[in-house]
């Protein structure tokens, strides 16, 4: 693996890595970030200039599966300001942008929804070793344009991650202050690879809430196709978990390939269904789509709310 080379390959990481084990348990966890992220430094260093899909460039410093590595190979195709806004980040500290804060030291807007949470950013050294403003407050399609300027975030930014497990679409279609480069979006692949459709827009929704399966929330890919190409941007690809889509503004898409939603998608294996008292089910499969084949969903193609079963066959 490239990350077993680059260790064999460099003496410098090697001795950390060394000097970490010795570490008393506080220090220790900060020399393994840090060295996490020189080995994430490294591994940037050597991704490719073309990749025959978004899973050859993957790797993990902070991002909660390989997307690390598909923000920083996308970056290397645009000219992207260096700054990026992120919301639904929970503590921050695992997070699609926590790494370009530490390497490259982008200024950022980071927002979630639990007071708590925003409190534990605050305590990261990051928080004042960087220009990373930290938010508590619920987003809705009502409130983020007036977030983001609140917080001195207008115009062009470099990245825009979105991931609130519920009005993912309905919030990016409102989103008017901000032009990011680079868009990523959370997508629901129970929904499958064709459908255009969305949990419908409630302010007050939250994922655990809406079902006990915990599977009813966000968009489909197609809709976020949808949306991305009216909104002047093209699909890229997804991440190798099938949880993530990727989108480039048009002006700035140069060599990248542009997909349709059936070439880009990626299933995902999650096993994370639960009962009505809260108990993993490890459904996987179709049978996750069973479980909620019963909802309704606002249909993009008929503009219109019915049974997520009479789209989706």
């Amino acid at each position: 693996m490239l990350r077993e080379r680059l260790v064999a390959n460099s003496p410098r990481l090697a001795q950390a890595l060394q000097q970490a084990r010795a570490q008393t348990p506080g220090s220790l966890t900060r020399e393994i970030e840090l060295n996490r992220i020189l080995l994430g430094t490294m591994m940037a260093r050597q991704l490719p200039a073309t990749a025959g899909s978004l899973r050859d460039v993957e790797f993990r410093v902070f991002s909660q599966y390989g997307d690390d590595g598909i923000i920083q190979y996308l970056l290397q195709h645009v000219d992207a300001p260096e700054s990026f806004i992120e919301f639904g980040v929970e503590t921050y500290r695992e997070s699609n942008t926590r790494f370009l804060l530490v390497k490259d030291n982008w200024r950022g807007l980071v927002i979630d929804g639990s007071e708590s949470n925003v409190a534990s950013i605050r305590t990261l050294a990051e928080h004042w070793r960087h220009d990373l403003t930290a938010l508590a407050s619920f987003i809705t399609r009502d409130n983020i344009n007036d977030l983001f300027s609140g917080a001195g975030f207008t115009g062009e930014v470099g990245l825009l991650s979105i991931d609130i497990d519920g009005n993912d679409y309905w919030v990016w279609e409102a989103v008017e202050v901000v032009s990011p480069v680079v868009v990523v979006a959370e997508y629901n692949s129970v929904f499958g690879s064709e459908a255009k459709v969305s949990v419908p827009y409630a302010a007050d929704f939250t994922r655990k809430a809406a079902h006990h399966s915990h599977l009813f929330f966000g968009a489909s890919l197609a809709a976020l196709c949808a949306l991305g190409e009216r909104k002047g941007y093209a699909f890229v690809g997804s991440n190798s978990n099938g949880n993530n889509a990727y989108f480039v503004r048009l002006d700035q898409l140069g060599d990248l390939p542009a997909l349709t939603a059936a070439e880009g998608y990626v299933e995902s294996r999650f096993r994370e269904s639960r009962d009505a008292s809260g108990n993993l089910t490890h459904l996987t499969g179709s049978a996750r789509l069973d479980e909620i084949s019963h909802l309704s969903v606002h249909d993009f193609t008929t503009d219109s709310v019915r049974p997520l079963r009479d789209v989706v066959g």
